[in-house]
């Protein structure tokens, strides 16, 4: 799938490349689905597993990956805003092959597989699995293995984002495994983290979309009509779950009081 990107990682690929990539996505996810709903179901029978001490090494490892590549492509994408400001900064193409961001670009895209991860903990301590986290999971995958072989517009904005929000997001999960009482709050900041994150990604589309019909901006129009599409049903999800989840459960706490 991936194309050569100068000097970025990866071996230049032809059509047939780019297919199998495509297919594979496809597979990955397909897999992801049918252990989704085969799992569950076997666990129906069965008591769930514990997995305290392999859940703190899962979350924590991606809490690190996700550290260092939000310092990493955080600290690009901030020099091209200081230095060139906000329309270069969505329409750089820089982004997938510099001498830093290409491998934390490249890595990011590879990571959306193991990321499923966190659903193989869900299932198998038998926690209630929500639709937007396999959606999300899902509709991720597929988007970031499409879009990076074409070095799409807006991309360092979308990478940078997801890893900044991840991190913050898997230290948190990293210590709830870990035993640490962790204030309800943090859980909220990061929700509507996410809620921004959404924002800021339509914004980025949008502006992305308006550049590139004065080709400053090199993206096409199917890759920002699913982008937008997958950020609005994200921003719609998050929204309901932070209500349903915090604003919801302190009516109801309210109430009883």
């Amino acid at each position: 799938m991936w194309e050569h990107m100068g000097a970025g990682p990866g071996p230049l690929l032809g059509p047939r490349g780019q297919k199998s990539r495509r297919k594979k996505s496809f597979l990955v996810s397909a897999l992801y689905a049918a252990f989704i709903f085969g799992g569950r179901h076997v666990m129906n029978k069965r008591a769930k597993f514990e997995l305290r001490k392999p859940l703190v090494l899962w979350s924590l490892s991606l809490a690190v990956f996700s550290i260092f590549g939000a310092l990493r492509t955080g600290a690009y994408m901030l020099y091209i805003l200081m230095t060139k400001g906000l329309k270069y900064s969505v329409c750089d193409q820089g982004f997938y092959n510099g001498p830093v961001s290409k491998f934390w670009a490249y890595a990011f895209v590879l990571s959306k597989a193991p990321e499923l991860g966190d659903t193989i903990f869900i299932i198998l301590r038998k926690q209630k699995l929500i639709f937007l986290h396999w959606y999300h999971h899902i509709t991720v995958l597929l988007y970031s293995w499409y879009s990076y072989k074409d070095m799409v517009a807006g991309g360092g904005w979308f990478m940078t984002m997801n890893y900044g929000v991840h991190s913050v997001m898997y230290s948190y999960y990293a210590l709830r495994a870990a035993g640490f009482r962790v204030s309800r709050k943090f859980a909220m900041f990061i929700t509507l983290s996410q809620i921004t994150q959404m924002l800021v990604g339509c914004v980025v589309n949008y502006l992305v979309f308006h550049w590139m019909q004065q080709d400053q901006c090199y993206s096409h129009f199917p890759n920002i009509f699913w982008s937008s599409l997958m950020y609005l049903s994200y921003l719609v999800l998050f929204c309901h779950f932070f209500f349903e989840a915090y604003i919801g459960k302190m009516r109801k706490t309210t109430k009883a009081d």
